[in-house]
């Protein structure tokens, strides 16, 4: 069973000629509603690739018309929502500009993500099939509850250190290793949390190297265009590439992958196969709009072909 844990939001997406900085404003003609919050994300990505069934969403959204279509599309994509529990706050909600490169800025409104409680999974839940899923958008002692119960029922745990938190500290990236098999992040938050813990590593290879020895885990560095590099705690390197695209949208590419990766985890793939799997699923995510509505279902990959 993968088991996601984390963020549920309802995305407003702008298109615009260039992302605004800041005093600056700038039109766009109009605007989309797509679903998003990156625990919602991963499950779609992963649930698309493992089939109906395999994927349980566990977080919390408001009693708001938000909250009803958030639960209704997570359903229509094949993922079980049972562990979804309605909170006071109202829904999360995420503002996002795309420009026309396919870049994007995002600002998120937390909202009931913030009342997510690892006591909303049942213990019964967490056994040796488990393939836990986390990221940071939801509170982190929570999060690290639901790693440590995966970890001591000899489960996986899958943790997508992003978005990096403005008050991360050395206490909290230790934490995070310590419950972590797989870390999984791009080349900023790698050196991110390095530097956190005091590695003064020259890059982000040398980030994830670190990153991996120090937490006897195996770490995953997205890197765009340069595809995904693995590193492991006993110093193996992997890489897949990635193919060559003109992206529409960015946006859930890297959720797109950590689903994917998931979804290969608990088919007990190779650590290789997995990654180029990863890979190929988060370009043909960029080919779309929107960080759901744009993940390849596993036909479309021609890895799995």
């Amino acid at each position: 069973m993968i088991l996601v844990f984390g963020s549920l939001n309802i995305d407003l997406v702008a298109q615009v000629p260039v992302i605004p900085g800041p005093g600056r404003t700038v039109l766009a003609p109009s605007y989309q509603t797509h679903f998003g919050g990156k625990g919602a994300n991963q499950a779609v990505a992963a649930a698309r690739i493992a089939g109906p069934g395999r994927v349980r969403m566990a977080g919390r959204v408001g009693r708001d018309g938000f909250g009803d279509s958030a639960i209704k599309n997570l359903r229509a994509n094949g993922v079980n929502t049972d562990l979804i529990v309605r909170a006071d706050e109202p829904t999360g909600c995420a503002f996002i500009t795309v420009d026309e490169a396919g870049e994007n800025a995002i600002t998120v409104a937390s909202g009931a993500n913030m009342t997510a409680s690892a006591a909303d999974v049942p213990a019964g839940l967490f056994g040796s099939d488990t393939v836990a899923v986390l990221q940071m958008e939801v509170p982190f002692a929570q999060a690290w509850e639901v790693a440590r119960l995966t970890t001591s029922a000899s489960g996986t745990v899958i943790w997508n250190l992003a978005p990096v938190p403005e008050t991360m500290t050395a206490a909290m990236v230790t934490e995070l290793l310590g419950v972590t098999d797989y870390l999984l992040l791009n080349e900023h938050e790698a050196l991110d949390a390095a530097a956190a813990i005091g590695l003064a590593s020259l890059d982000y290879e040398a980030a994830a190297a670190d990153l991996a020895r120090t937490g006897n885990l195996t770490c995953i560095v997205t890197a765009g265009a340069q595809g995904a590099l693995a590193l492991t705690a006993e110093g193996t390197r992997l890489h897949a590439p990635a193919p060559r695209i003109t992206p529409v949208d960015t946006t859930g590419a890297g959720d797109t992958f950590v689903g994917a990766f998931a979804a290969m985890l608990s088919e007990n793939v190779s650590l290789q196969i997995a990654l180029e799997v990863s890979c190929e699923a988060a370009a043909l995510k960029c080919l779309k709009p929107g960080a759901q509505a744009g993940m390849p279902i596993r036909g479309a990959i021609g890895s799995l072909a």
